[in-house]
């Protein structure tokens, strides 16, 4: 954009990042908070090495100094949307969130100021932007369809501290998904890489394991479940937990497993909801207007104090009703 404004930022490589790739090398930098940041720093020509643009999987020398073009967002970009959040807790380095389902997380095409960050925005002004003017506080997402909780950080160095330990999966990520089917076996994991469907761009899709020596489509995504309850009708409550976050990960593991989440259209769970033999069980699927995956637990170490914080969250409203009619409550 021609009115975008940028931060030219010096960076030096020390003799422990020498060697590594430089968008893995960029996260020690102060202001690059994530590896996925420095990628786009990368990709949009703004990490430069002797005038030069370089690309991701330039090996880095010691003594090296990179040239970095960050943006300078203005948080006034964005619209404040009067929304009522519900607020599990919050202090002065973060909040925890507990998003309802059918509230998109970040502004996207089709969803400008009606997201759960333009709300975050009318409920707070102290928000981390990083370089992402569309995101700011956001360390992870779930999707629009997906309940549950979500932590934002209220500054740059929490979302930092944050989301590094997304990256060094130390993090605790629980969900709970009602399912058309049981699961077999009974618990396990799931694994399998991840990319964009060739046909239909709303849809997530695994792709084969590339033979030695050849290109890996897609990204590695890994799920352990196991399943806690069952029900006659043929429906199963799964715990998941998560490895890694890719988009739709838990919807497409379970769908292509032969057990596709309950209300899920995209990937089959409307469909087999036709071999459900009870109407009750139908009319419930039917009513809540949404697919059965829950956000239930979030664990993670707070930014200043370095204690360990847990979060749980039961079932929302909107799915209360199926659930308890199956008898699949959580303690």
């Amino acid at each position: 954009m021609p009115d975008e404004k940028f931060q030219n930022i010096r960076f030096e490589i020390s003799p422990e990042l020498a060697g590594q790739r430089i968008d893995k090398a960029l996260v020690a930098c102060p202001e690059v908070a994530t590896r996925s940041q420095a990628s786009r720093l990368i990709a949009l020509g703004r990490v430069r090495l002797g005038g030069r643009i370089v690309k991701a999987s330039h090996p880095t020398e010691p003594g090296e100094v990179y040239e970095l073009a960050i943006p300078v967002i203005e948080k006034s970009e964005l619209v404040p949307y009067d929304f009522p959040l519900d607020i599990v807790f919050e202090d002065d380095q973060l909040i925890v969130v507990n998003k309802p389902a059918g509230l998109v997380v970040h502004p996207a095409c089709g969803h400008l100021d009606d997201t759960l960050v333009n709300a975050l925005l009318h409920h707070t002004d102290d928000l981390s932007m990083g370089f992402n003017e569309q995101r700011p506080g956001l360390v992870h997402r779930i999707d629009k369809g997906t309940s549950g909780l979500l932590v934002i950080a209220k500054n740059d160095e929490a979302q930092r501290y944050l989301a590094m330990q997304f990256q060094r999966k130390t993090t605790h990520r629980v969900y709970w998904a009602i399912t058309i089917g049981v699961p077999k076996p009974l618990g396990g994991t799931l694994r399998s890489h991840l990319r964009r469907h060739p046909e239909d761009r709303k849809r997530v899709a695994s792709v084969p394991t590339a033979p030695p020596g050849m290109e890996q489509l897609g990204k590695l995504a890994i799920t352990h479940y196991r399943v806690l309850e069952q029900h006659p009708a043929g429906l199963a409550l799964v715990e998941l937990k998560l490895e890694t976050g890719r988009t739709h990960q838990i919807r497409v593991h379970l769908s292509e497993g032969g057990t596709p989440i309950v209300g899920d259209d995209t990937y089959g769970g409307i469909k087999r909801l036709k071999n459900v033999k009870s109407p009750k069980i139908r009319e419930l699927v039917t009513a809540s207007a949404r697919f059965a995956l829950h956000a239930a637990e979030l664990g993670f170490t707070h930014p200043t104090t370095h204690q360990r914080m847990s979060f749980k969250v039961s079932w929302p409203e909107d799915l209360r009703p199926l659930v308890e009619h199956l008898g699949f409550e959580t303690k």
